[in-house]
């Protein structure tokens, strides 16, 4: 059985994470942010969303412990900003609910979801310039970069929460990272 992960930024709606996983039949766990990527074993890893940076812990180590990540709003900021992307302030601010565009039908994570979809994100913070090595796989009208994907590690990300109700296809966003994570 596929086991992921879902590391624990304090984020609010963490917990849906860990439930829409184990809804798919994952075996899911729940765990601190403190703990070290070499006492877990897992076929992948989600970054989840989260208050700030000052409380990642040691979430930037799980991207080099060789099993593919997703990162989930603070998750994939956190990702750009540790690979050498840029994050900076969104001009919209709060949650609301968005209309984004998938720009790369290939991609693994987004490319099987409608060309245009609704979801629920923040935009308090976002990625404002992409690491090295990503390709931008969904924006909107009030973010540039909704989502991203490094294809060659496994690495991606998305700035809205697939785990709301309010999120349209998000289950398929889980679904798609499970077949990432069983392919790798």
């Amino acid at each position: 059985m596929t086991r992921i992960v879902v590391v624990d930024n304090h984020g609010q709606f963490t917990h849906l994470e860990r439930r829409a996983l184990r809804d798919l039949g994952v075996d899911t766990e729940l765990i601190d942010n403190e703990t070290p990527p070499e006492e877990v074993e897992a076929d992948g890893v989600v970054l989840s969303g989260g208050p700030d940076m000052d409380r990642i812990g040691r979430s930037a180590a799980y991207l080099e412990a060789d099993v593919p990540v997703l990162g989930i709003c603070l998750g994939m900021q956190l990702i750009a900003e540790e690979l050498g992307g840029r994050v900076g302030s969104g001009e919209y601010g709060g949650y609301a609910d968005v209309t984004i565009e998938i720009v790369d039908e290939d991609d693994p994570l987004t490319g099987s979801l409608h060309p245009e979809t609704r979801v629920w994100a923040s935009h308090a913070d976002e990625v404002k310039e992409l690491p090295e090595g990503f390709s931008l796989t969904a924006r909107s009208d009030v973010c540039d970069v909704e989502a991203m994907a490094d294809t060659e590690r496994d690495i991606y990300g998305v700035q809205w929460h697939p785990e709301v109700a309010h999120t349209e296809e998000g289950e398929e966003i889980f679904e798609n990272f499970l077949e990432i994570c069983e392919e790798a």
